[in-house]
């Protein structure tokens, strides 16, 4: 679940800071089809989940 919530948390931050570069992520690029403020809203969330996933299960092995 550590790792899950790592590459959520690092595909998250990559679909944050891509589009300030003029580039998309491909993995995420179809939700901007749903409108700039939902798309903004779940790039957010996918980010917040795989940090709280990440942050809950680091210490568990």
């Amino acid at each position: 679940m550590k790792e899950l919530g790592l590459g959520l948390f690092i595909i998250g931050l990559l679909s944050l800071f891509l589009p300030f570069l003029g580039l998309k992520f491909i993995l995420l690029a179809w939700i901007d089809q749903w409108g700039t403020t939902v798309a903004w809203l779940i790039r957010g969330g996918v980010t917040l989940l795989g940090l709280v996933l990440y942050l809950t299960y680091r210490n568990r092995d």
